[in-house]
């Protein structure tokens, strides 16, 4: 690949993770308003419907973190965009503190995706070496809970003995092991004939360009797509 040539086919999976990520949030709006009754806190399907948005966007990143180094994406175009996260980060944190009282988002999505590409920086140049360390980060993530995790300054480490009170919550154990193991999968693109026909697909059919222009602009539909949904039901549910 050329440098700073996207791969459509990442980009048709970032902006599945997008599309999966909207019906998420339009489900949970609809249940916060009393329009449907689902249960995201306890019912398995909500709950897993979670996780595989999470995984995809989290394997996704990670691929687009080796596919950048490989492609000699300038540090100066990598530390502006960690710089945009930031500030999303940031602007997350503080609308959430009054639009959810009580359950302010410390560390969510996109804060673990700022600091799991910072962190997965490490091992990029080494993908081979992400794996095994990968795989360990999603064990100890799920299995291993200490109480001194549960004090507020840790919480965005994992290894909790309960989930905080949060609006989201993506803390960096298991979660930057599926960064890892995404960077490890790109790797076994650029090795494979059948991975590297993947990673240099066209859009042909006209079917893959809502999910290609999502996965092109997912961070400003995930900062804008939650604002507008939330509002506007909150407005029809005020007319009803």
């Amino acid at each position: 690949m050329h440098s700073f040539q996207r791969s459509v086919s990442v980009d048709m999976l970032r902006g599945l993770a997008v599309f999966l990520m909207v019906a998420f949030h339009f489900c949970y709006d609809l249940s916060h308003y009393g329009f449907a009754d689902f249960n995201f806190y306890h019912d398995p399907f909500w709950l897993n419907f979670r996780i595989v948005i999470v995984c995809l966007f989290l394997l996704v990143s990670g691929i687009s973190l080796r596919l950048a180094s490989i492609n000699h994406v300038p540090g100066k175009h990598i530390a502006k965009r960690y710089f945009i996260l930031l500030g999303c980060a940031l602007l997350i944190t503080i609308s959430s503190s009054f639009i959810f009282p009580g359950r302010t988002i410390w560390f969510g999505i996109i804060h673990l995706i700022l600091v799991a590409n910072i962190i997965g920086m490490l091992v990029v140049r080494r993908p081979v070496l992400a794996l095994v360390p990968g795989v360990i980060l999603i064990w100890v993530g799920n299995y291993v809970q200490h109480d001194i995790f549960n004090q507020p300054l840790l919480h965005w480490v994992g290894l909790m003995t309960h989930k905080p009170a949060t609006e989201d919550y993506a803390p960096l154990l298991p979660w930057l092991g599926v960064v890892f193991i995404g960077i490890f999968i790109a790797y076994v693109m650029e090795q494979t004939r059948l991975g590297r026909m993947f990673l240099s697909a066209t859009i042909e059919a006209p079917i893959k360009k809502p999910f290609v222009f999502a996965g092109r602009h997912s961070l400003i539909i995930y900062m804008i797509h939650q604002p507008i949904l939330f509002g506007a039901l909150g407005g029809i549910k005020e007319l009803l």
